[in-house]
Formats: structure tokens, C-alpha cells, sequence
């Protein structure tokens, strides 16, 4: 494999107020550098496109550090190893890495999975057998614990997060309930084997949830927020679980929803119901749980209990508009860019 001489990446240019504009990032190109010592040169084959990378575009305090402008946006990445100053690696080999939005990137060997593509198509390392699938499976079992016959919602629920957290919960006995946006996404429910599936978009969205739910809810998967986690909360029942895994109508908002304050309901509702809210990121879980996962969901990927949908991009530079529209829930699956 020959050397490449250019990379080419996508920069953050400006913070975004709001919806990410198109001034917002910076088409650049840089020479490629040469690996040091434990170190590997990889060549992007798949970019990952998360929400979460929304809030760190921002310089708002969050979980994870806000980057700076001019940095290349990041992301996770299925790369190929072009060259490598470590025995660790060898040139040709595929691998699950963080190199973020651009075509080249230089990473430290140890941070680096190496990936079989005879075990599975390499892409999944970056959705369901990877970050969201994990993000899925600690969330559910972890803090939502689903028990045989309960009744499970999840929003975003033909995600890559959202539709695994779905199909676990049939796995283990429960009772689905899927809500996404539009006739497309609800008939891929379907598909699925959710129980329900409804359309957020729906104007009496409270009273279908209702009667999807006649028996109440006792894990809801939050990955939403917004006018669906109002509809979901009266229909929590007591001991109700509620992993809070994201929060996307909220991540482009420049400022606080109009109306009332409607804490002392929430709050009155965790009082009298005994909820339990537990905000989690998936990473305080690796150490424990990842290689259980690992296992568990290829054997339930393999026997088809678990499917999985990819919504695939041709080239960097579509990157930009293709993570925009996920955003505004375009995607159907798991938002990939295929880079190389």
C-alpha cells in the first residue's frame, strides 16, 4: 500500500447557535503525518455520526470536554492500518479507533480494537455491536432491569440505540413499545417485533400512548425528551425505571421551553411513584459489562433475535448535511459515512 500524501478533514469553524449551519465546519486539507513510536497511521473506512457530538460542539459544561474551534470534529471509525510503528499492528489489519472526520488519522496503538471482518460486516463495531449497542444494553439491563410481562417504551425506537433497547427487552419477556417519527420508521417496528409502535408526530400523542400502555409503564428508555417524555411520564407506573441515555429535541435549543415550570410535577410524580431518573453514559459501564455484551448481543445478532439497520453515506464531505439531518431525525438506523 502506498504512502498517501493528503488528508483531508472536516474542521469545527464556529460554534453552532441552534441548528448547525453549514459555516459551522471547515473543509481542509493537511499532509499526512508519518507514525511515532507506538503509534499506527490509519486510513478511515466508516465515520460514525452520534447526536452526542452535537453537545460538544458546544462550549457548554457536559460529560465530556466541548471541543475547540478549529479541531477536527470527532467521531468514532472502523480504519485500516496503513502503517504502523508498533508489533502490535500490522498494515492491512481493520480496526475500531477514534479518528474522528477526516480520512487519515494518527493513533496510539493501545487505544485501538482489532476487528474480524469474517466474524461480522466491519460497520457494526460502530452501532450495534459497538457504542450504541453497548449504550443499549448496560441502560436496559443495568438500570432499566426489565422483568418478564413488564411493559418497556423507548423513543427514538429505529435508532441504533433505540431499536436495540426494543428488541433486548423482547428477548427478556417484556412487552415493547416503540415510538419514532413517521409511517416508514413505525412499520419498521413492525418489523421488529415491537408490541406497539407509534408515531410521535401523531397530534393525540398522549392518548395513543395510553392505549398502547393500558397496563402503565415500567421502563422507559429516554432518549428523546421533549413533548414525548411528556406523554410518557403519567403513564409511568410506581417503581418505574428511566435510563436517561439522551436528550435530542433539546440539543439545538438556544433557549427554555415557553409555559410553566413543570419541575414540582416531575418531582411529584418521582415522590408519589417512587421513580427512578438515573442518567447514564455508557463508558461507566466498559470495564464491567462490555466483554458480557459482546457476547450476548453477537449471539442474539447471529440468531436473529436482534436485527440491525445502517443508513450509509457516500463521502466526507456529505458528512456535514447527513449529521444535520440525523439531528432532525432523517436517519432510519445507524448514521454512517462511508469515508474510503
Amino acid at each position: 500500500m502506498s504512502t498517501p500524501t493528503v488528508n483531508r478533514r472536516i474542521l469545527l469553524a464556529s460554534r453552532p447557535h441552534g441548528e448547525p449551519a453549514a459555516t459551522d465546519f471547515q473543509h481542509d486539507e493537511t499532509t499526512v503525518p508519518s507514525p511515532g513510536p507506538g503509534q499506527v497511521l490509519l486510513r478511515t473506512l466508516y465515520l460514525s455520526l452520534d447526536p452526542y457530538v452535537r453537545g460538544r460542539m458546544s462550549a457548554a459544561r457536559s460529560y465530556a470536554a466541548p471541543m475547540e474551534v478549529g479541531d477536527v470534529i470527532v467521531g468514532g471509525t472502523v480504519s485500516e492500518v496503513v502503517e504502523s510503528a508498533t508489533d502490535d499492528f500490522s498494515p492491512g489489519e481493520v480496526v475500531l479507533s477514534y479518528g474522528g472526520w477526516q480520512e487519515y488519522s494518527l493513533e496510539p496503538a493501545e487505544g485501538l480494537r482489532r476487528l474480524d471482518p469474517e466474524v461480522a460486516p466491519v460497520s457494526t463495531a460502530l452501532g450495534v455491536l459497538g457504542m450504541p449497542g453497548f449504550t443499549a444494553y448496560a441502560g436496559l439491563l443495568e438500570i432499566g432491569r426489565p422483568q418478564p410481562g413488564e411493559t418497556v417504551a423507548v423513543a427514538a425506537a429505529t435508532g441504533p440505540v433505540g431499536s436495540a433497547v426494543g428488541q433486548i427487552a423482547k428477548a427478556k419477556g417484556a412487552r415493547t413499545i416503540g415510538i419514532a417519527g413517521g409511517p416508514r420508521k413505525v412499520e419498521h417496528l413492525r418489523e421488529l417485533g415491537f408490541d406497539e409502535a407509534i408515531d410521535h408526530r401523531e397530534p393525540a400523542l398522549a392518548e395513543r400512548l395510553e392505549e398502547a400502555a393500558p397496563g402503565g409503564i415500567d421502563v422507559y428508555f429516554e432518549n428523546v425528551g421533549g413533548p414525548v417524555w411528556d406523554a410518557v411520564l403519567p403513564q409511568l407506573n410506581e417503581f418505574a425505571r428511566v435510563p436517561v441515555c439522551g436528550l435530542a429535541a433539546n440539543y439545538n435549543a438556544t433557549e427554555l421551553p415557553e409555559g410553566p415550570d413543570r419541575t414540582g410535577q416531575l418531582m411529584a410524580s418521582v415522590l408519589a411513584k417512587s421513580l427512578t431518573l438515573r442518567g447514564f453514559i455508557q463508558r461507566e459501564f466498559a470495564q464491567t459489562h462490555f466483554e458480557d455484551f459482546l457476547a450476548d448481543m453477537s449471539a442474539w445478532v447471529r440468531s436473529g433475535e436482534v436485527r440491525y439497520r445502517e443508513d450509509i453515506t457516500e463521502g466526507l464531505d456529505r458528512a456535514p448535511e447527513t449529521f444535520v439531518g440525523m439531528l432532525r431525525g432523517d436517519n432510519f438506523g445507524k448514521t454512517l459515512i462511508k469515508v474510503s
